[in-house]
């Protein structure tokens, strides 16, 4: 068992409820141990768009790394993702932020995610929850990235278990 975050969002619909059910749909390939706050975050890259709500979740997982990519990519279908353009507004988005402590750059996956150091909307539920953890390329935790990044855009909406 390997040990993996993820980040979720959603800004479309239902946005709470999208990410609970997303976490119910990724129980059955990854144990899911801790979730982090709700966050309602300002969209990034297209601006023109509803906010977000942003968490991030941990637990372990048999799958392999391309596995786990199509695994989530398969919730992200079935609950209803349709393609858009890049940072344009989502049902359900699901990213593996990392998995264990490989590093990995393929047509199709990146791990650590390529852009988790400039991503306040990440890093602070992820610092939340993990805030020790270490970037295996950067050499820096997630509360020292999320220290680092203008989280201005980022409130908290809901506290964990809450």
């Amino acid at each position: 068992m390997v040990r993996v975050f993820l980040g979720l969002g959603s800004n479309l619909a239902h946005r709470e409820a999208n990410l609970r059910e997303a976490l119910v749909r990724l129980s059955a390939g990854v144990v899911i141990e801790v979730v982090s706050s709700y966050y309602e975050t300002d969209p990034v890259g297209y601006l023109d768009q509803p906010s977000f709500i942003n968490i991030a979740c941990s637990g372990t997982t048999d799958l392999a790394p391309g596995d786990l990519l199509a695994f989530v990519k398969s919730i992200e279908a079935q609950m209803g993702r349709e393609p858009t353009s890049r940072n344009g507004p989502r049902l359900i988005d699901i990213d593996i932020l990392s998995y264990g402590d490989l590093v990995l750059e393929t047509e199709e996956l990146t791990v650590p995610h390529p852009r988790i150091h400039e991503r306040a909307f990440v890093l602070v539920p992820l610092s939340e929850i993990a805030p020790g953890w270490m970037h295996p390329v950067l050499g820096r935790t997630a509360s020292e990235m999320a220290a680092a990044t203008d989280s201005s855009g980022v409130r908290l909406l809901a506290r964990a278990g809450g």
